[in-house]
């Protein structure tokens, strides 16, 4: 069993002894800790809790909704939610915060709380680390008979969600309605088949071929929007002679799709197809994280923008992209963040977006595809042992490329002309992982061997 608490929240394997799992006490201390924390910071006394359709979903909900109830605190029950549904509906209810019920792309053994602030976004490094000492020190008090916190159940903000999206200046209706797309779409039995079918008729798609969308949580493969995870929609794609295919996580905010020809799209070029499509109607930078594809640079500095790169993880993203003034950000997992609605990642604005753009460019989602810069990316890990300094073995490779154009705000990483390497550690195992980019996979994976040679070299491993 597995418990894992980090600045973000607490994300574990149901079961087990407490403190070992997600266990019912791991659910109720951590959500204690939070909910004490975020109406000290807010001065509010309401949060918003949703939760994707993952089996052990309903038992983790109701435990969280009571104990928020026994500080004192109102809950607004969204019940099957998506990831980016609570983000909107966190300042659309005026609350302290979110608790989003979801292990994302976890499988089913998983889940987790995710934790918002005021704002409908996720907490800082710092606040998560206050969040973490209060359940550590069971710094919270619980309310009187005559103060426990109340419970609404709003369903409302499906479609509220929808019409925010439809509302943006860069999404056409008219456009997506008379292209008249065919498309196949992979829910993975979440709340996605709630949320992306509904979508999908707003925006006047008259045809849409439903894999796996019944929300009850029972993954028909594994659930992260992998290529090799997506076999059955790409053959259906083909056999229903759609025009494209899409798949989401479970908590829908990551987002992916499949051509016309049953070829993956490549998840790394959703953020840069739908950050082309916004760059050549405003004018501004973009963000993605270290490991990301270069192509978002190129299609950034092409429209005159400035692109940033952030250390890995949403908030770093985000805090970035606000640091910058970006218009369009995201990660390169498929994650697309479009402030115009909000600041989080979200499937829905991505497919929005998306569909807007391949309708108005007129030709095949496979031709849409070839307009981008070609990257691959080669993803390795190096194990070392447990009593290694890692830190030190990563100063003395920066020492090694001092010489190349390099960033050392997320681990390592290093740039040749349009190739790079980033090596970040784990926080959980002696691993170094390490992610090379070049524009064919022989040359990313010649990249991504050098580098552990040369670490192998400084340790003097034969």
């Amino acid at each position: 069993m597995t418990l894992i608490k980090s600045i973000s929240g607490i994300r574990g394997t149901i079961g087990g002894k407490v403190g070992e799992g997600l266990t019912p006490l791991d659910i109720v201390k951590f959500t204690s800790a939070f909910g004490s924390w975020a109406v000290k910071q807010s001065g509010l006394e309401k949060i918003v809790v949703g939760r994707d359709a993952r089996i052990s979903g309903s038992m983790v909900n109701n435990l969280v909704i009571g104990t928020l109830q026994g500080l004192g605190i109102d809950v607004i029950d969204l019940g099957l939610s998506t990831t980016p549904t609570v983000e909107v509906a966190v300042p659309g209810e005026q609350a302290a915060g979110g608790i989003i019920i979801t292990a994302s792309h976890n499988p089913k053994q998983w889940n987790a709380l995710k934790l918002l602030n005021a704002d409908g976004e996720f907490i800082s490094d710092a606040d998560g680390k206050e969040v973490l000492d209060i359940a550590e020190n069971s710094d919270f008090d619980y309310a009187d008979v005559n103060d426990l916190g109340t419970v609404t159940v709003d369903d409302t903000y499906l479609q509220k969600h929808i019409d925010a999206v439809l509302a943006l200046p860069l999404v056409d209706k008219v456009a997506i309605a008379k292209a008249d797309f065919k498309i196949v779409i992979d829910c993975v039995n979440s709340t996605g088949g709630i949320f992306i079918p509904a979508l999908l008729k707003a925006l006047g798609v008259k045809t849409v071929h439903e894999l796996y969308c019944e929300p009850d949580g029972k993954f028909p493969h594994n659930p992260e929007p992998l290529p090799e995870n997506l076999r059955t929609l790409s053959q259906e794609v083909i056999s229903k002679k759609a025009d494209l295919g899409i798949a989401v996580d479970p908590d829908v905010d990551r987002l992916c799709f499949v051509s016309e020809d049953g070829n993956m799209f490549g998840e790394e070029y959703t953020l840069v197809t739908v950050a082309d499509y916004v760059l050549k109607h405003t004018v501004g930078n973009t963000v993605s994280n270290l490991s990301s594809t270069r192509a978002l640079r190129d299609v950034t500095e092409k429209a005159g923008g400035v692109y940033e790169a952030a250390a890995v993880g949403e908030v770093n993203v985000v805090n970035k992209m606000k640091e910058t003034n970006a218009v369009i950000g995201g990660e390169g997992n498929g994650g697309v963040i479009y402030p115009e609605l909000h600041y989080g990642r979200d499937a829905l604005v991505g497919i929005a977006l998306f569909l807007t753009h391949l309708a108005k460019f007129g030709k095949s989602v496979s031709v849409l595809r070839g307009t981008y810069p070609s990257y691959f990316i080669s993803k390795n890990k190096i194990t070392l042992t447990p009593e290694m300094d890692i830190d030190a073995l990563l100063l003395k490779v920066e020492e090694k490329y001092k010489k190349q154009p390099h960033s050392t705000i997320d681990g390592l990483k290093i740039e040749f002309d349009k190739e790079w390497v980033h090596l970040r550690r784990s926080n959980t195992e002696p691993i170094i992982r390490i992610y090379s980019e070049a524009s064919s996979e022989q040359v990313a994976n010649s990249l991504a061997n050098k580098i552990i040679d040369d670490i192998k070299e400084i340790l003097q491993i034969r």
